[in-house]
């Protein structure tokens, strides 16, 4: 089963919490909570209410590099930057039981991410976001392969692309051997981002996907 991950920004015309409810009521059940600029009171507040959201859905709440907020939000985890906490440093201060993912540019940072004990790997980006400042190299689908061909001959780890992707692109970015996809601005800016999660979700269901 391939998997969709909601990465929430604000816009013009919408805030974290509707973004992420749009792609909750399109059928997205993982959604990790981006509010980089923000302090700590305001993600707190945010992050309750898309708790409570999550809850309603049966959704997987992750917390974008915050370790400390994780617990008092009852967030099921974090996903770590390449410039923030170590997984195996957040391993030790999370609850048990809490996902942990990391960030990956190449096959070298894949690989520290496996040796640290991340659950899951974030690989791109894809190709240039606005989304985020200092931005890696981009991959493109050459260089997922590449990262992909190389991790595999010593894990399993589920890895998700990032960076970038749009709808069109899925198809082509699931055949380089990612096990699915973070997606942000394609649902976010949608006129209609409910119709666009459904639709990128019986995408993902292909056979030949």
């Amino acid at each position: 089963m391939c998997m969709l991950q909601f990465i929430t920004h604000r816009t013009d015309n919408r805030d974290e919490i509707s973004g992420a409810l749009a792609a909750l009521q399109g059928g997205c059940r993982w959604i990790q909570l981006r509010m980089k600029d923000a302090d700590d009171e305001l993600v707190m507040a945010v992050g309750k209410e898309l708790r409570r959201l999550c809850d309603d859905y049966g959704a997987t709440m992750i917390l974008d590099d915050r370790v400390h907020l994780v617990e008092p939000l009852r967030a099921d985890g974090v996903h770590l930057g390449k410039n923030d906490m170590a997984p195996s440093e957040a391993r030790r201060i999370l609850p048990n039981g809490s996902i942990i993912g990391a960030t990956a540019n190449t096959a070298d940072d894949a690989s520290r991410a496996v040796d640290e004990g991340a659950d899951y790997i974030g690989l791109g980006p894809f190709r240039f976001t606005s989304t985020k400042k200092n931005l890696s190299p981009v991959l493109g689908c050459d260089g997922l392969r590449d990262v992909m061909t190389r991790l595999r001959t010593r894990s399993d780890i589920p890895v998700v692309a990032i960076g970038g992707i749009v709808e069109a692109d899925i198809p082509a970015v699931l055949a380089t051997g990612v096990n699915g996809v973070a997606l942000s601005g394609v649902i976010q800016n949608a006129p209609d981002p409910v119709a666009v999660t459904r639709g990128i979700i019986e995408k993902m269901k292909q056979p030949n996907i």
